[in-house]
């Protein structure tokens, strides 16, 4: 009949594999964080300005009232310096801390495994705060794999104890 764990659509096998997928979508986003951060931080606000205008001329040159244009645009050019700072080193921390517990996860060290949920629980805690102000569709999806990745952690987390104490 087969061996358990290993049969169905959310068997153990699909479930492992699910979890180090997502590890590896928030590793990617980690990453990308960290180098936008640093960008943040390092780049002169000016050059984002040279690129919001670069990035925007055509929408322009087709509508002179592009709703998206126009918020970039105006975002850019209303971004203080403290603003671009606190943002560059927000997203430079939260980078290094996912990538830090996605390494320790997938170590399969358990005591990431307790750590990473609550430090986990937190960003979601606060992208639900931000998303008050913002009401960004990539916040509810950051969000969304953010939810996903707790359930899949508490399941590996359950599974490798489980494991362990049989062994």
């Amino acid at each position: 009949m087969g061996e358990p764990g290993k049969r169905g659509l959310l068997g153990e096998r699909n479930l492992h594999l699910l979890f180090e997928l997502t590890l590896g979508f928030k590793a990617v986003f980690a990453l990308a964080e960290i180098v936008a951060g640093v960008a943040t931080y390092l780049v002169p606000q000016r050059y984002f300005l040279a690129l919001a205008l670069w990035v925007t001329r055509d929408e322009f040159a087709e509508d002179p009232h592009d709703l998206l244009a126009n918020f970039l645009l105006h975002t850019v050019q209303h971004l203080s310096v403290d603003a671009q700072r606190f943002a560059g080193l927000y997203l430079l921390a939260h980078g290094v801390i996912k990538l830090w517990l996605v390494a320790g996860l997938l170590r399969e060290r358990l005591w990431y495994f307790p750590v990473s949920l609550v430090v986990f629980a937190l960003f979601i805690a606060y992208q639900a705060y931000r998303f008050t102000y913002t009401h960004s569709v990539w916040l509810l999806l950051v969000t969304a794999l953010d939810i996903i990745v707790i359930a899949l952690t508490w399941h590996e987390y359950t599974y490798l104890r489980s494991q362990r104490s049989a062994a």
